[in-house]
C-alpha cells in the first residue's frame, strides 16, 4: 500500500481517535531500503495526521531506536517531533517514565529528519557499523 494510504487507514478509527495522543513509531522505508516512500516533502506522520481527528495530535517517537535495543533498557536519548506543545509535553514524560532521555527537534515537519535518521541507522547497521546494536545519542558533555 502506497504511505499516503496511511491517511486512510487511520482515518478508519474516525472519532474512536479524539483526544487521544497519537505516537508515530515508524520509518516509512522502501523495502529495497533505497529510500522513504512517502510524498516529497512529506513525512510519515504528517501523512498519517491527515487522517486523525483535530482533537487527535501526532507525535513522531521511538523510530530513531531499534526495538531490541530499547528493551535491553539503559539510557537513551528519544527524539520527538510534534505541532501540539501540550501532546510533546505528555510523550516527554511517558519516554521518562521509561527511562529515556526525550530530545525535541522541532514541529511535526522535522519528523522528515527523524524518518531519514532512521533510514540512515538501518544503513550504518547494514554497511558501515556491521551491528544493529547501537543507538543515537547526544553528548552534552
Amino acid at each position: 500500500m502506497p504511505y499516503t494510504s496511511a491517511a486512510a487507514v487511520v482515518a478508519d478509527y474516525g472519532d474512536s481517535l479524539d483526544g487521544k495522543v497519537i505516537i508515530d513509531i515508524t520509518n516509512p522505508v522502501a523495502s529495497d531500503l533505497s529510500g522513504l516512500v512517502t510524498p516529497h516533502g512529506s513525512s510519515g506522520a504528517q501523512e498519517i495526521a491527515k487522517g486523525l481527528p483535530a482533537g487527535a495530535p501526532i507525535v513522531k517517537a521511538f523510530n530513531t531506536i531499534f526495538g531490541h535495543v530499547l528493551a535491553k533498557g539503559g539510557y537513551l536519548d528519544a527524539f520527538i517531533a510534534a505541532d501540539d506543545a501540550k501532546a510533546k509535553a505528555r510523550v516527554s514524560i511517558f519516554l521518562e517514565s521509561l527511562g529515556l532521555r526525550p530530545f525535541d527537534i522541532g514541529g511535526l515537519h522535522m519528523a522528515q529528519t527523524l524518518e531519514a535518521l532512521g533510514l540512515m541507522m538501518i544503513g550504518l547497521a547494514r554497511n558501515g557499523a556491521g551491528t544493529w546494536n547501537f543507538a543515537m545519542n547526544v553528548d552534552l558533555g
